[in-house]
Formats: structure tokens, sequence, C-alpha cells
């Protein structure tokens, strides 16, 4: 198995000899996953969209309606039609209760929502979703079986009980 760990900013697309991990707090990652081929692809994204008027003309990971088109470009160049993925998202924690509190919605939340209405957008299924609360995951995606572990902990708690997402 080839481990792969994503940094912000980050998204991979590979084959069943896979295993993607990262941690996020309230950024969000995108898996999709092609079950028959067993090629899959994960996002770590860190802001909804780029603010107008900032940035270059090639498309950026940090951003999710960017990741999502990248990985959708490296997965059609494999064979593979992003609708026929499943897609499951994680993340949007609040890391800072007491500041993102008062503002609402926060950015992780902005972030989930954006990421569920981005797949609806490209008719990719959503068959599961870790999203929101308080605290950081960590999540680890094998690409071989589709199955992605979490391990979410709150702040009070930071190694909170695993917890698989099928």
């Amino acid at each position: 198995m080839l481990e792969v760990t994503l940094l912000p900013g980050e998204y991979f697309v590979g084959d069943q000899r896979h295993r993607i991990r990262t941690m996020l707090g309230s950024c969000v990652s995108i898996t999709l996953w092609q079950p028959r081929l067993k090629i899959g692809a994960m996002s770590h994204f860190l802001l909804y969209e780029r603010e107008r008027g900032r940035g270059g003309i090639e498309l950026s990971g940090r951003y999710g309606a960017e990741a999502l088109e990248l990985m959708v470009r490296e997965l059609r160049a494999l064979g593979v039609n992003a609708t026929d993925c499943q897609a499951k998202i994680f993340g949007g924690g609040i890391m800072f209760p007491q500041l993102e509190m008062q503002r609402r919605p926060s950015i992780g939340r902005r972030n989930g929502e954006s990421a569920e209405e981005l797949l609806r957008l490209y008719h990719i299924p959503i068959v599961s979703e870790s999203l929101f609360g308080v605290g950081h995951r960590h999540i680890i995606f094998n690409v071989h079986t589709g199955d992605v572990w979490v391990k979410q902990g709150d702040l009070g708690e930071p190694h909170g009980p695993a917890k698989e997402a099928t």
C-alpha cells in the first residue's frame, strides 16, 4: 500500500495501491471513488471559493470548486466519468468556538455546504459524510476498498473515538 498524506490545498488521484490521509479542521475533504475500476481521488480544500479579483489563472486545490474540477479532470484522463463515482465529504469543524460561533455561518459550515452543492451540480452521488461539529478529524481513504475511516477529536478531547463512515 502506498501512503499519501495531503496538506491543505492539495489533492490526489490514485488507484487501488493508494491510501490517502489528511487532518482537517474547518477545511473539507471530498473523496471520489469509482468502485469497478478502484480509482479514487481526495481533496483537502481550505475555502469554499477564491476571493473575487484575487489569484491567478491556474486552478488551485485551496478552493472547493477548483479542487473538484482538478480531480474530475484527472479522473477523466484515467477514463473515469465522475458521475460514476461515489462521493464522501468530511470536515468543516469549528476550531475556535468562542470566535466562530459569532460568525454565521462559520467558515467550516460554508466549506461543507459548498462541497454538498458542488457534488449536486456535478451529479455525483454523496454516499456518506461527516461534517461540522467542534474539533478536528483525521481521515484515511483506502482506494482499494473505498472505505474512509474518521477519527474525530473535539477541543476538549483531542483523541476521540474512531468512527467509520461507509
